[in-house]
């Protein structure tokens, strides 16, 4: 069982089989001796094109499942894979039992091979474990507030790495009702005086949950590998949920949707001070996010600067939104009230408030264009209010994981010095 949840999804055997099994499909489901077959597979095509084009309209425009537009490479390859069905079923016609089997094995190989394409193109499941979630335990000295260590007075570099558990953060001022947080304990956390240690709160992007900083951010790996270089000293992580499901979507605003902003204000920090044991100096406190929690780290920081002096943003949007009708949104959220959405987001304040003394971390895919934009326009206006600003850009990515993993490193180096780490 574990050879099978070690299973690599973005590449090795595995991967490679698929592609080469998926092509094969491609190939049979295209390929047939009958002229009025072109026929079948331009209306195939088209069938799946108006399908993919509908539902992505209805999950953008109307469920509000994604704020934004899908990236086409991800169109293309649902476009792809529902092709591959209406090839299949137009071949169940006539055919005896083996066509019909080959034309099943084929559909369902072109299928994998897209959904695997799309998962490379986010980056978000590296091996077969993480599609089943991380199984993380819970210590118990965290849910009752118990502030000692986990192995007493080990020395640091008897220990191999940090530590993951998960906890429920209750909301207490908020009455907000979070799925769990996973918390990372670096070395220095399970070994020494704990009280310096800086604090990162994190976000994963919408739709999404917690445990995706573990999958697609590879984040116990990145900040394993940032503690070595600090003998063993790194933030204590804490990822938290803003939006109370998988699909929802809460801005990250005290609005008519949810008390998200006094959750993550309020409620978070109170429990992370009264139940682990890290520096209470608010400039080593810092929050970061990918996509709609990247959007949220920039909110964190720019509506409470106080307690989120610093931000890390990788592919973050422009303004919070629950997709691209701006009008809808503020309708949904603020009953129309314009004035009182403008006045929480991070381009208003900055034009505002100073920042003087606080940092900000952008980076985006070079390819993911849109966000680009955003990114630029989101650093030019934090350096005009005082941040010190630091923009990265990912050659070759899109939207997607590879921009935290391979930025996440920087962002850390970048705060090193506000925290008070010498490498």
């Amino acid at each position: 069982m574990d050879f099978l949840y070690n299973v690599r999804l973005v590449d090795g055997p595995f991967y490679w089989t698929v592609l080469g099994a998926g092509v094969a499909g491609s190939v049979f489901l295209l390929l047939r001796r009958d002229r009025r077959w072109l026929l079948s597979i331009v209306l195939s095509l088209a069938a799946a094109s108006g399908v993919v084009a509908v539902i992505h309209w209805l999950l953008v425009n109307v469920l509000t499942v994604f704020p934004e537009d899908l990236p086409i490479d991800v169109l293309v390859w649902s476009t792809v894979a529902f092709s591959a069905l209406v090839l299949f079923l137009f071949r169940l016609r006539g055919s005896s039992w083996r066509g019909r089997s080959a034309a099943g094995i084929s559909f369902v190989s072109v299928l994998l091979l897209s959904a695997l394409q799309i998962n490379s193109y986010f980056g978000l499941n590296h091996t077969a474990a993480d599609l089943f979630g991380h199984n993380v335990g819970r210590i118990p000295e965290l849910e009752a507030g118990f502030k000692r260590g986990v192995s007493g007075n080990t020395p640091v570099a008897a220990l191999e790495g940090g530590i993951v558990r998960r906890a429920s953060i209750p909301g207490i001022e908020s009455g907000f009702t979070a799925k769990d947080a996973f918390i990372y304990l670096p070395p220095a956390y399970l070994a020494t005086d704990r009280s310096q240690l800086p604090v990162l709160v994190l976000f994963a992007g919408q739709p999404g949950r917690p445990a995706d900083w573990l999958t697609g951010g590879l984040l116990e790996q990145n900040m394993n590998s940032f503690a070595a270089r600090h003998g063993g000293v790194a933030p204590v992580v804490v990822v938290v949920d803003p939006n109370g499901s998988d699909t929802a979507n809460t801005m990250c605003m005290d609005s008519r949707i949810a008390r998200a902003d006094t959750y993550l204000a309020i409620d978070v920090p109170r429990w992370i001070n009264s139940t682990l044991e890290v520096s209470a100096d608010p400039r080593k406190w810092a929050v970061g996010g990918f996509s709609f929690g990247a959007t949220c780290a920039v909110q964190m920081t720019t509506l409470h600067p106080e307690i989120y002096p610093s931000f890390i943003a990788f592919s973050g949007e422009r303004e919070p939104s629950l997709g691209p009708d701006r009008g809808r949104t503020i309708q949904t959220a603020f009953g129309g009230d314009a004035a009182a959405f403008d006045a929480l987001t991070p381009l208003t304040l900055m034009k505002q408030r100073s920042y003087d003394g606080h940092a900000g971390y952008f980076a985006v895919g070079a390819a993911d264009s849109e966000f680009v934009r955003f990114a630029s326009e989101l650093a030019a206006a934090a350096r005009t209010s005082g941040f010190d600003v630091r923009h990265a850009s990912v050659p070759g990515a899109g939207h997607s994981w590879a921009v935290a993993v391979q930025e996440l490193p920087s962002a850390m180096e970048f705060l090193s010095p506000r925290w008070g780490l010498v490498q």
